[in-house]
């Protein structure tokens, strides 16, 4: 017999399939006009679907280029970085590794096991280390299943705090199961441990195979889903209105009407209420913005003179003395050729250093990389650093389960209004949110509801 998690799991599997199959169904040509609100990946997945159903489609986009979340820099003339997503995570079955081969973009896969995992002392992890590791994660991992059979929900924190509390595991292995948490929890779903809903955090699915990171740049895809796309950059959307006749969208240079209207704009852009809804949107919608949390995940490129790092290392782990803090580094001089650290910060610590100047937050991580590797290591001679938290078109990384939300939430998130406004995005995608592929997927989902409303 399914048990209650597993049977959710297999509905929201049978609904995303039944999605997916109605979204390649053949559709009859239709001329209808689509205003679409944000030029990332879900828009632009839906605008393409439309336009090949023959409707008149019109992306508008408040920033100055395409691609949302996804954003590769070029700062670094020989070295791209993408400042967004950067992994294909799953490549079999996967739509976006189908979407590499079509654009014909360059992949470079790397996995978690090729990793070395450093001790707060800088020293790696010997074998009989390993293994308490491994333990302490089974501790853990039972901690958090018990937890989540439980009938009320509680945060990550309080779930686990009989774990943590003093009298519990040694100071060692506290700070090892602080570490647990952060790196394999909240760097990634984005959300602080205290914030972190416990039955439904990991309430999502994923494909098969490794992960894959794009050499050139993920700016690839969102270029190729943008070809023969009509997208009106610099336009921040002000106010969203509608009738029994048509839909209005005011941006702060022009008014488009529509015979419908897809918003695709981040969580964290919803919460804010920048954009007013007229009439306003129904109240089970309301209450899914709120809930639904919007995750921190921050980047911090260093590029050095040369590599001082095990250079066949893909990923560098490292115990801290304060939670949190400079825990995952990825060994960029495997993808791009040059001597590149990309140091991750997620959930508060990631939130608490958009605040501090860009030569703050390098010392600190320099650092972390002084305990591990010794003094002597040279200064990075360039950086590259994201605040996605702070950067208004986003206000956020990707959503997350937060406590006081549950899976079904996304599932009115998705919900069309009046037949008038429809919306995708990652945060409307309950099996694959905080992807690419979800956003993508919710994109799909969309259009076909589109058409199939016409």
């Amino acid at each position: 017999m399914l048990d209650r998690r597993a049977f959710l799991k297999v509905a929201g599997g049978f609904v995303a399939g039944l999605s997916c199959v109605a979204g390649a169904a053949s559709v009859p040509q239709i001329r209808r006009h689509v205003v679409i609100v944000g030029a990332g990946i879900a828009g632009l997945a839906a605008a393409r679907k439309l336009i090949e159903a023959g409707c008149e489609v019109l992306v508008v986009e408040a920033r100055e280029r395409i691609g949302g979340r996804i954003f590769t820099a070029k700062s670094w003339a020989d070295a791209p970085m993408d400042m967004g997503a950067s992994w294909i995570h799953g490549t079999r079955g996967n739509p976006i590794s189908s979407l590499a081969r079509e654009a014909g973009a360059r992949v470079v896969t790397t996995s978690y096991d090729n990793s070395v995992c450093y001790d707060t002392d800088g020293k790696a992890l010997d074998e009989a280390g390993e293994t308490r590791m491994e333990q302490l994660e089974k501790m853990l991992n039972r901690c958090l299943r018990t937890a989540q059979e439980e009938e009320n929900d509680q945060s990550i924190q309080a779930a686990t705090s009989t774990l943590l509390n003093a009298g519990g595991p040694a100071p060692g292995e506290r700070k090892e199961l602080e570490f647990l948490l952060n790196s394999t929890i909240e760097q990634e779903y984005g959300g602080g441990i205290a914030e972190l809903s416990v039955q439904w955090y990991d309430d999502d699915a994923s494909f098969p195979g490794g992960d894959a990171l794009f050499p050139d740049g993920y700016q690839a895809i969102p270029d190729f889903l943008a070809r023969g796309v009509t997208v009106a950059l610099g336009e921040t959307v002000k106010r969203v209105e509608w009738n029994s006749r048509q839909a209005v969208v005011t941006t702060g240079k022009a008014l488009h009407s529509a015979d419908c209207v897809l918003i695709t704009l981040p969580l964290g852009v919803l919460k804010n209420g920048g954009v007013v809804f007229a009439p306003g949107l129904p109240e089970h919608k309301c209450r899914a913005i709120s809930a639904l949390g919007m995750g921190t995940l921050n980047k911090c490129f260093l590029r050095f003179p040369s590599v001082f790092w095990p250079a066949t290392v893909d990923w560098l782990e490292y115990i801290p003395e304060d939670r949190g803090r400079w825990t995952e580094w990825v060994n960029f001089s495997q993808v791009c050729g040059k001597p590149v650290l990309l140091g991750f910060n997620a959930a508060d610590f990631g939130r608490e250093i958009e605040s501090w100047s860009d030569r703050d937050i390098v010392a600190d991580a320099m650092k972390s990389l002084r305990a591990i590797f010794g003094r002597q290591i040279p200064d990075p001679s360039d950086f590259q650093i994201t605040r996605w938290a702070s950067d208004p078109f986003a206000l956020g990384s990707y959503s997350f389960n937060a406590l006081g939300s549950n899976p079904g939430m996304r599932d009115d998130l998705a919900k069309p209004v009046d037949r008038r406004i429809f919306f995708a995005g990652e945060a409307t995608n309950r099996r694959y949110f905080g992807t690419v592929h979800g956003a993508y997927f919710s994109g799909i989902r969309a259009a076909g509801e589109i058409l199939a409303d016409s």
